[in-house]
């Protein structure tokens, strides 16, 4: 990882902050890298990839950074309605849902709109993907979860939640995820396709971020940041974060501890040292820096560590990549059976094995012939 990470956060006063952060001192210390009268109404959603960020508002767009070359990318236009959720998988593709009701896929190669989905009745209020890639999970304002099948882009299940659910989350090993109704917090496992748990927070939840697999980050109408340990199903630690209700939480890990990052309306973004032991303690602050704004929501840009190598060891790499290349494909690209619910089940494709040439047929005289 690099030496520093970027805040990226966005406000009802419309204008995007970026703040570079040093990791490897003692003290982190928030400097302002830029300041962006971004939209035309206030930011409501903001995800980043290991290059860009990218924006979207009640204004109806989302807007494009480069965070490498430091400028802005573009504009996409496709919603009809605010931009109520954005994230990206990996560096290849970025998801976005709005008010519409649609699910767009994009591609960042190009930033075409590859599947244009329309995912819900009323608007889509969160959406989700799968740590495969394979897989997506949206709520909406219909009352219902949707699981779809990205590689083919149709709905996998419906179900029927009974509320306005404005929140899911998959874990980062993706066999479990949380859905947030109002001030609820339901966990459900994907093997059994039930409910295990559902957890009660004092005030709405705002946002909620998966620290590791076990461990969940939630905040909400108050200022305190409350941890909550999923495989043992209860609150296991809880501070006070900021001075008025915590809008937005991220996370991200360094060597040996997690770092949290938390926004809030009191204008603060705030960074957390978090060691993750089997005995949770309350974190210390590392850093924090006043915006002056209501904020709405943040992400963490990382910028791809940079590759330094020998010619020693390029030439050990060479001799080596065809072999560790291979065992590392096999073990990522297993086929899996993903159980969604009882009598749903998607076989993700093994694109390990090399896929059979179709055999074209052509007529002669009238007669089909396999040409090889």
């Amino acid at each position: 990882m690099a030496a520093f990470v970027e805040l990226v956060a966005g406000c009802y006063e419309q204008i995007v902050f970026g703040y570079r952060v040093r990791t490897d001192q003692t003290e982190w210390t928030a400097k302002a890298d830029f300041t962006h009268h971004a939209h035309t109404a206030s930011v409501s959603a903001v995800a980043a990839s290991n290059r860009f960020v990218v924006t979207g508002s009640r204004d109806e767009t989302m807007l494009l950074y480069d965070m490498k070359k430091k400028v802005e990318h573009g504009a996409l236009l496709h919603h009809d309605g605010t931009i109520t959720c954005l994230e990206f998988y990996g560096a290849t593709h970025l998801l976005s849902g709005g008010e519409d009701g649609l699910l767009c896929v994009w591609s960042t190669k190009k930033w075409e709109c590859l599947k244009s989905i329309k995912a819900h009745r009323g608007h889509v209020t969160s959406l989700s993907v799968h740590p495969s890639g394979k897989l997506a999970l949206t709520v909406g304002t219909d009352k219902t979860l949707r699981t779809w099948n990205l590689i083919n882009g149709r709905s996998a299940f419906i179900k029927n939640i009974k509320q306005n659910a404005h929140i899911v989350r998959w874990s980062p090993d993706g066999d479990k995820y949380a859905v947030v109704i109002h001030d609820q917090l339901d966990l459900y496992d994907l093997q059994t396709a039930s409910l295990t748990s559902t957890l009660k927070n004092p005030k709405r939840i705002s946002a909620i971020n998966f620290l590791n697999n076990s461990i969940l980050a939630v905040v909400g109408d108050d200022e305190i940041v409350r941890l909550c340990d999923v495989a043992k199903e209860k609150w296991v630690c809880e501070f006070k974060a900021h001075e008025t209700r915590v809008k937005a939480v991220e996370s991200f890990k360094m060597t040996d501890h997690c770092v949290l990052v938390t926004a809030s309306n009191d204008g603060f973004i705030k960074m957390w040292k978090l060691r993750l032991n089997e005995e949770l303690e309350c974190p210390t602050l590392l850093g924090e820096v006043n915006t002056t704004a209501r904020l709405t929501c943040l992400a963490v840009w990382k910028p791809s560590a940079p590759q330094h190598t020998t010619e020693k060891d390029a030439k050990g790499a060479e001799a080596t990549t065809s072999q560790d290349g291979a065992e590392e494909a096999g073990a990522l690209l297993k086929t899996k059976r993903v159980r969604i619910f009882t009598h749903e089940e998607v076989i993700l494709e093994d694109d390990s094995k090399p896929k059979k040439k179709r055999r074209k047929k052509r007529k002669v005289g009238g007669q089909q012939e396999e040409a090889k």
